[in-house]
């Protein structure tokens, strides 16, 4: 218990530093947050499993000093109920077939309690740059239920929108001109120049869109499930995406090419989208993904390509898929929908109906359902569980 209580020591002592700067700066020193809980539950064969979590996310930026912003934020996860889990278990019996039973536990993943700094950084602002230095938000693309071109950030398809971590990079933004910016962007690992990430993207406004182009080297780690051994490799991606309006319609593309040092094939990736709201408030948008890592046939995927997909190596399983999201306003406090996830490749689905409730006016109910339906073995199987959950954010 010493030891555990010992580990948190130090972010502890940082929080309430971090908390105690409004009185030194008063004015010049915003904090804010959200408390945010949520429970899950998941019918899994025939049984009922549940999980929740409790959230606490506390945010500090300062302009204490000119030209000069620093921001951080700390998160605290507390989680209960069912918090111990077997990938196996949601596998096809011919997948987990070819697993070794002695080799079991290391498919179990447990969800631990954690305390850490998700942001911590500062920004030098000057008359047509920015510098900006330390754990910070990176987000790259233009697509909703996935971005091929952002290698940092991996997306659950069932909740697009939710927040993504920070990274640690340094990151340069150059406005040269009226609607246009570069940004240079460097993530070091372990003082290994040739093996950090290295980013330049060019954004252009033209008209009623906004074009970007991206190239970013970096180095990519491999597992395979089968053996549990790493694979380092170097990857140089070349990215492209655009977005605007056409005929009143909102419209979107995206897509990158990955080549890969010692390897046969070279990897692409695109998505292209649309939306369109009505005047009764119906809002309405389809996606199209294209991911050639994928496989074109379910009977093909093998342990690596669930592991992969369940660890974010890789964006999806299936090759082809599709994405449709609507939303009503049925109030002004209530938002009802849902989104489906449809395999091209093999034919299964995923719905998810939803509720938005702004219960008062910094308090938000989230309910969200998932129903898979599909055959054993493919990507949207039953197999996966159906369930749902509620979350409750409290924004201070």
């Amino acid at each position: 218990m010493k030891n555990v209580i010992g580990q948190y020591v130090p972010f502890v002592v940082l929080f309430i530093a971090l908390c105690s700067l409004p009185s030194a700066l008063s004015a010049q020193v915003d904090i804010y947050g959200y408390f945010e809980s949520q429970y899950t539950g998941i019918y899994l064969d025939t049984a009922y499993f549940q999980n929740a979590y409790n959230k606490l996310r506390v945010d500090i930026t300062s302009t204490a000093v000119k030209n000069v912003e620093f921001g951080a934020n700390v998160i605290f996860l507390h989680y209960f109920g069912a918090t111990s889990w077997n990938v196996l278990d949601f596998l096809p019996a011919d997948v987990t077939a070819a697993v070794s039973p002695d080799l079991y536990p290391y498919y179990q993943f447990t969800l631990s309690d954690s305390f850490f700094l998700d942001n911590i950084y500062a920004r030098l602002n000057f008359r047509r740059c920015a510098l900006t230095v330390g754990k910070q938000q990176i987000s790259l693309g233009t697509g909703y239920f996935a971005n091929p071109i952002d290698v940092l950030n991996t997306k659950d398809a069932l909740d697009p929108t939710y927040e993504q971590p920070g990274h640690n990079a340094i990151r340069l933004d150059v406005y040269p001109a009226n609607r246009m910016s570069i940004m240079a962007l460097y993530t070091p690992i372990a003082f290994d120049w040739q093996n950090s990430g290295k980013l330049l993207r060019v954004k252009l406004g033209l008209g009623h869109f906004d074009f970007s182009i991206t190239g970013y080297e970096y180095q990519y780690t491999t597992t395979d499930f089968y053996t549990f051994e790493q694979t380092q490799e170097q990857r140089r991606l070349f990215g492209a995406d655009a977005v605007g309006e056409l005929l009143g319609l909102g419209v979107w593309a995206e897509g990158g090419y990955t080549v890969i040092e010692d390897a046969d094939d070279d990897l692409y990736e695109f998505i292209t989208g649309g939306d369109y709201t009505f005047e009764s408030g119906l809002y309405a948008m389809l996606e199209y993904h294209h991911n050639s890592s994928g496989k074109s046939d379910h009977t093909d995927y093998d342990l690596n390509d669930w592991m992969r997909f369940f660890t974010g190596e890789q964006n999806t399983i299936a090759r082809d898929q599709m994405y449709g999201l609507i939303q009503y306003p049925l109030t002004d406090l209530i938002m009802v929908g849902g989104s489906v996830i449809f395999s091209i490749s093999d034919g299964s689905a995923a719905l998810v109906p939803m509720v938005y409730w702004s219960l008062y006016e910094n308090v938000e109910l989230t309910l969200m359902l998932n129903a898979y339906i599909g055959e054993e073995g493919k990507v949207f199987s039953e197999k996966l569980g159906n369930g749902g959950f509620i979350r409750a954010n409290v924004y201070f």
